[in-house]
């Protein structure tokens, strides 16, 4: 009798051992800091999430981003602030494709890194658990960018409120150790409609007035303190990139002139002028030559 009481409680243990294995965990911090300067949370199907570091971080030194010395300024003034621990704003970076809105955030990380800064990268669907993460690093002496890449919300979506919350509105204060860095080709984050126009209010003097769906949908990108902003490049701008990383690849002067043509040809082919494809167009041709 007492042998199958203590094999039914040793059967009960391991059933409730697998239980607790399923079943959502606190995030736990890294075990070592120090093996990356970038982070990528990911969230597992038994819904556990975890910081993985990121091993070899892609190299992209400022010098190398062309064309973009406007919006290069205000991203490394803003990040240097916040590196050294003087107030710094969330940031979104929005506009064209390919003009190296993440490149610049990349730049920022490498350039800073020797001072303490760190990256977590946080995909669109996993931002509700930024409040997790918010509480493993608050008490870190580094200094965290929390990275969302090409941002943008469907109707609905939790991340959006989650995002809202963290960037500004929650009764929690805020970290001094942690931004949120983003990229989006949405202005505003979420779809716009026509149909939203009807909202609008029109006072007896000409005034006009967003009504709630409007506002509903700027609303979150005004809690990013600093906005800045990426356009298309012009045929010289594009080429003036292309020459930049030809150079790069070790490819010599008069072959970058001869190259120009080329270069032109490739961005017809792909109907864009961006940084994106100046590099593309670099790796090929380097390769090639």
């Amino acid at each position: 009798m007492n042998e199958k009481f203590e094999h039914l409680i040793e059967r009960a243990e391991q059933l409730i051992a697998r239980i607790e294995s399923i079943l959502p965990q606190p995030l736990q911090a890294p075990s070592d800091w120090n093996a990356a300067i970038a982070w990528r949370y990911r969230r597992r199907s038994s819904g556990h999430g975890t910081l993985e570091p990121v091993r070899h971080v892609a190299e992209m030194p400022l010098d190398a981003l062309k064309e973009i010395d406007v919006q290069k300024e205000k991203i490394e003034r803003n990040t240097r602030q916040f590196v050294e621990g003087k107030p710094a704003n969330n940031v979104l970076l929005t506009g064209a494709r390919g003009t190296g809105k993440s490149s610049l955030i990349r730049a920022c990380l490498q350039a800073y890194a020797p001072q303490g800064l760190r990256l977590i990268e946080v995909d669109k669907a996993d931002l509700t658990d930024l409040p997790d993460i918010v509480d493993v690093v608050a008490n870190r002496p580094e200094k965290f960018i929390v990275f969302s890449d090409d941002l943008s919300f469907d109707e609905g979506e939790p991340g959006y409120k989650a995002l809202k919350s963290i960037l500004d509105g929650s009764v929690a204060a805020s970290t001094p150790n942690v931004l949120i860095y983003a990229t989006s080709n949405r202005r505003h984050l979420l779809p716009e409609y026509m149909k939203d126009n009807l909202s609008y209010t029109h006072t007896d003097d000409g005034e006009v007035h967003p009504g709630e769906v409007i506002e509903e949908k700027i609303s979150l990108s005004e809690r990013f303190g600093l906005w800045v902003s990426f356009y298309p490049f012009s045929q010289s701008e594009y080429l003036a990139i292309v020459a930049q990383w030809l150079s790069s690849f070790g490819v010599d002067a008069t072959a970058i002139e001869a190259a120009r043509p080329d270069a032109l040809v490739w961005a017809l082919e792909r109907g864009s002028r961006s940084g994106r494809v100046a590099y593309q167009f670099a790796r090929d041709y380097a390769g090639r030559a």
